[in-house]
């Protein structure tokens, strides 16, 4: 019905036509796109009811799209009558000077920090990757309520993210960087390859996966090795804090998550090699992103010590 959409009457065809007003940005609508009333109780209820069918075949997770545009208030209010509390992330897009900022949003759960996107990919593309130790102080948001990523749906077709055909294995040893630094709650895009940015899923859009990755057109990064291996290694590693950073060069850094694991990342052509301090115990550790650990068996590399990456 007419009264369960915003009719925002303060641009011609009701489109957002200045993102400086917050008003339009959450009343008006997103290139004609229809734009619910989500302060309604009608809405409000109708929403809570398909997100809890949702959770009852078993989603653990919801990325609320846009979610600039609805008020923060109003999507704490439909999430607070869910039956269960599943995983957040709230696209909000933060551009300079704007009144609406990600901050407003985290009392709902974590927010996908853009802005962490655009620094790998302009460090990982330009081999000067030194910078990348503390990334809490560069006024994003908390990474306790971040969502991060190198690449998403958007991003890797719009030239903004690195995607799979970077240049110099970059998408690849950013997403290494992305599951072994501390900051953020990282996910990983599974996609697909396009000819054109409007182009859609390929295979009939079914995603076609076995073993370590995807065949018909579909590149399924989730089987890779070295993201499955570096999941692995992010869990295992937990909430421990960084210590013993090491960059000595714009296009090498090793780093240790305290006491549980250990990384080092060359994006430049030559080798490495080096002898680097760690508070790991003694022992041997499996090379997690080159071979599959499974069951306490190695399936690649093992070094004494360290876990090397």
């Amino acid at each position: 019905m007419r009264r369960d959409f915003h009719h925002c009457g303060l641009t011609n065809g009701d489109d957002i036509a200045d993102y400086s007003n917050r008003q339009q940005v959450q009343t008006c609508e997103l290139v004609n796109l229809a734009d619910l009333a989500t302060e309604a109780e009608y809405v409000r209820g109708r929403l809570a009811t398909y997100v809890n069918d949702l959770l009852s075949l078993g989603v653990d997770g919801l990325r609320l799209d846009a979610a600039k545009h609805i008020a923060t208030g109003d999507i704490a209010n439909i999430l607070g009558r869910l039956s269960r509390s599943p995983y957040i992330t709230q696209e909000v897009i933060f551009g300079g000077g704007e009144p609406i900022t990600p901050a407003e949003y985290v009392s709902n759960g974590d927010v996908q920090e853009f802005r962490y996107t655009s620094t790998l990919q302009n460090a990982f593309q330009n081999r000067d990757i030194a910078g990348l130790q503390n990334l809490e102080n560069r006024g994003w948001v908390a990474g306790s309520s971040a969502n991060v990523f190198v690449a998403n749906h958007d991003t890797e077709r719009g030239g903004s993210s690195l995607n799979v055909n970077s240049a110099n294995n970059a998408y690849v040893i950013a997403t290494i960087f992305s599951l072994a630094h501390p900051y953020g709650t990282p996910t990983i895009l599974s996609s697909y390859s396009f000819s054109n940015n409007d182009a859609g899923a390929p295979n009939g859009g079914t995603g076609t996966c076995s073993g370590t990755g995807g065949s018909n057109g579909w590149h399924c990064q989730h089987r890779w090795i070295a993201f499955s291996g570096m999941v692995a290694f992010r869990n295992a590693v937990g909430s421990a804090s960084l210590r013993n950073w090491v960059s000595p060069q714009n296009d090498r850094i090793a780093f240790e998550r305290d006491s549980a694991g250990f990384v080092a990342i060359n994006s430049g052509d030559s080798s490495w090699s080096a002898t680097f301090s760690t508070s790991l115990p003694a022992g041997t550790y499996c090379d997690v992103i080159g071979a599959v650990y499974n069951n306490g068996s190695c399936g690649g590399s093992i070094h004494s010590k360290w876990r090397l990456v």
